[in-house]
């Protein structure tokens, strides 16, 4: 987990602390005891400060070797897109959950920093006549449900929220991404730094195609919520094909009261 180790990083980085907070509410709702956990990001220490009793285990990085079918309950926070392999990823966490076990899991989604993307793909095609990736990719809502589905899980959902933070400037939205670990680790990117230039109109074309009434530039942030479950049989299963007592149409004239000439 690339959280920088910088004496403003415990103050810029609310936004994880928000949605550690949405993650313990989902939790709460589950309305179950969870023995053993393990925290994927060490991220979720509130939660697991009110969690007596209970068998927890916190890793930073990507596990490599994890006991199978032990963690009642697996939890990451904003971690899973700086995962290179995550369908991968989400096969070892199934196989480290008991049967009917949970996972439960935050990443960012493909509008996430779409204006600061925006912004440096004109900049530098402006100014070098190239481009490059300085903010990394992030996968979107149907494709993180159709691994999930993928990897074994039993009733799979991935949903999400957009959440939209305003700053006075750019350079203040990329001092908290700084701050927050959260700046490009791309192995493909440009090794080159970042000039000064280009960093200048990248600037301006934000403020220029972004800014809001009030002055301020937005960064949006779109979060997609992983839940999976260990397979079990006493968990509620999908109907056998062709099971149905009544045609599909049939049911939706009876709902809205149409009657067959």
């Amino acid at each position: 987990m690339r959280i920088a180790n910088r004496p403003d990083a415990k103050s810029a980085d609310f936004l994880r602390a928000e949605i550690t907070d949405r993650l313990q509410d989902r939790i709460q709702d589950v309305n179950r005891p969870f023995s053993t956990i393990l925290d994927l990001g060490d991220d979720m220490m509130r939660f697991t400060a009110r969690s007596n009793g209970v068998d927890i285990d916190q890793i930073s990085d990507a596990p490599l070797d994890l006991p199978k079918a032990h963690y009642s309950l697996i939890v990451s926070n904003l971690v899973m897109h700086w995962v290179n392999d995550l369908p991968g990823l989400l096969i070892q966490l199934n196989k480290a959950l008991k049967p009917d076990g949970l996972l439960l899991a935050s990443m960012f989604g493909g509008e996430t920093l779409r204006e600061l993307r925006h912004a440096f793909l004109s900049a530098e095609a402006e100014i070098t006549g190239g481009a490059n990736a300085r903010v990394i990719p992030f996968a979107d809502v149907k494709t993180v449900g159709g691994l999930l589905q993928r990897a074994g899980y039993a009733l799979p959902v991935a949903d999400m929220d957009t959440l939209t933070i305003t700053y006075d400037h750019p350079l203040n939205l990329m001092q908290d991404l700084r701050a927050m670990g959260e700046t490009n680790a791309l192995l493909g990117r440009s090794k080159k730094f970042l000039r000064r230039d280009v960093l200048a109109r990248a600037c301006e074309i934000y403020q220029r195609d972004h800014t809001l009434e009030n002055g301020r530039i937005p960064a949006t942030f779109q979060i997609i919520y992983l839940t999976g479950w260990h397979p079990h049989e006493s968990q509620q299963q999908p109907m056998k094909p062709g099971s149905a007592t009544m045609r599909l149409a049939d049911a939706l004239k009876r709902k809205v009261g149409i009657k067959s000439k």
